[in-house]
């Protein structure tokens, strides 16, 4: 029994890749084009370049597609912040999909999946685990620990603010160190860790917002927003005609562990790492050069993890569309998934119906790009 073989992106240039691609398609689906298995994966013998990262993850956009309608965006967002290792921030009303996206995910990398589902009587150690009492065979009696559904590699936080902060902030350690402290005793979580959270911004009654501190975790904030009619119609005949189908399995853990230190690697250029220290900085409404919408409406801006956000995601997004080097359009595509939570508005931006979005949106006509200085300077 044989996994299904990765798909070659029509980006992908190597021609060495695109041969070692190309004999590992033919020997798989010669074998067995239909069959899964937990034993061998597609990628074996290729080689990790920014190719084969491309191709990787055109595939596992693939494999998720099969089951989620639409929503190219939010899984793009979705793969890039498992690629860069952070934290994502779902927002959106109930039934777009969140839950099976994340379930579809953890089926195409071959990953432990855990769902939690926040309620007002959670408690923190229903998330972390905690020390049980236990006899063994001979009669001894003895505190042993029994984890908590955070020790998977993917991790589903549903309606997160309908927990009580207490419990929202035992998976604060757990996003920043990847690791839970529990009877004074730490253990590390498996690796890739990857935290999707949810939240319904229409019911808030009854809810705890999020501290700021627990937003600043979060890489990104991804809006899912409402299927287009001919979207709900596919959505209509894949569900209520016993329509069923699933990811096929596409990488490993090992494998989505190599990708994640390649994000890391990848170059980028000086003036750009000035374009989003900018960027953040003019989010900020006691800086002389933030927009005046800023000074208006912002009370607090963006920390610096906001900027180390924006440079991460956008090396992933350069690797996933098959490019080695950051260009300015990464930057600028990603800087409103990485601030929209950690920029904190003032009551009359709250009366005027001015959103984060909104100011982001200032920020990015006003502060020049590096584009535009050396036009300026032409």
């Amino acid at each position: 029994m044989v996994r299904k073989g990765i798909a070659q992106r029509r980006s992908t240039s190597d021609p060495g890749v695109v041969a070692l691609l190309r004999k590992e398609l033919l020997r798989l689906a010669r074998a067995d084009p239909d069959a899964v298995s937990s034993s061998v994966t597609p990628h074996q013998g290729v080689p990790m370049t920014h190719e084969t990262y491309a191709a990787i993850t055109g595939e596992i956009e693939k494999q998720i597609g099969r089951v989620i309608v639409g929503q190219k965006q939010l899984v793009r967002q979705v793969v890039i912040c498992l690629l860069a290792e952070g934290h994502a921030l779902i927002e959106g009303v109930p039934g777009l999909g969140k839950t099976m996206l994340l379930r579809t995910l953890a089926q195409a990398v071959d990953m432990d999946f855990s769902r939690v589902q926040f309620t007002p009587d959670l408690m923190p150690a229903d998330i972390v685990g905690t020390q049980v009492l236990s006899q063994d065979e001979a009669g001894q009696k003895r505190f042993v620990y029994a984890e908590g559904p955070i020790f998977a590699n993917l991790l589903l936080a549903d309606e997160i603010n309908r927990a009580t902060p207490k419990t929202q902030s035992a998976l604060l350690e757990a996003m920043q160190e990847r690791a839970v402290t529990v009877a004074g005793q730490t253990r590390k979580l498996p690796r890739p860790f990857f935290v999707m959270a949810t939240q319904n911004p229409l019911e808030m009654e009854g809810t705890y917002p999020l501290p700021e501190a627990q937003l600043d975790r979060f890489l990104l904030k991804i809006l899912v927003e409402m299927p287009e009619p001919a979207e709900i119609v596919e959505i209509l005949q894949r569900t209520t005609s016993g329509f069923q189908t699933d990811a096929s399995i596409v990488v490993d853990a090992n494998t989505v562990r190599q990708m994640i230190q390649m994000t890391h690697e990848v170059p980028i250029a000086a003036h750009l790492l000035e374009f989003a220290a900018r960027l953040v900085a003019a989010t900020h409404p006691s800086r002389p050069d933030a927009p005046e919408d800023v000074r208006r409406y912002v009370r607090f801006g963006s920390s610096p993890r906001g900027a180390q956000a924006i440079v991460l995601s956008a090396k992933a997004s350069a690797l996933v569309d098959g490019r080695l080097n950051v260009s300015e359009r990464d930057i600028c595509s990603m800087v409103g998934p990485c601030l929209r939570h950690r920029i904190i508005l003032s009551y009359e931006a709250l009366a005027d119906g001015i959103s984060t979005d909104d100011v982001i949106d200032k920020v990015l006509l006003e502060i020049p790009s590096p584009q535009k200085e050396l036009e300026g300077l032409g």
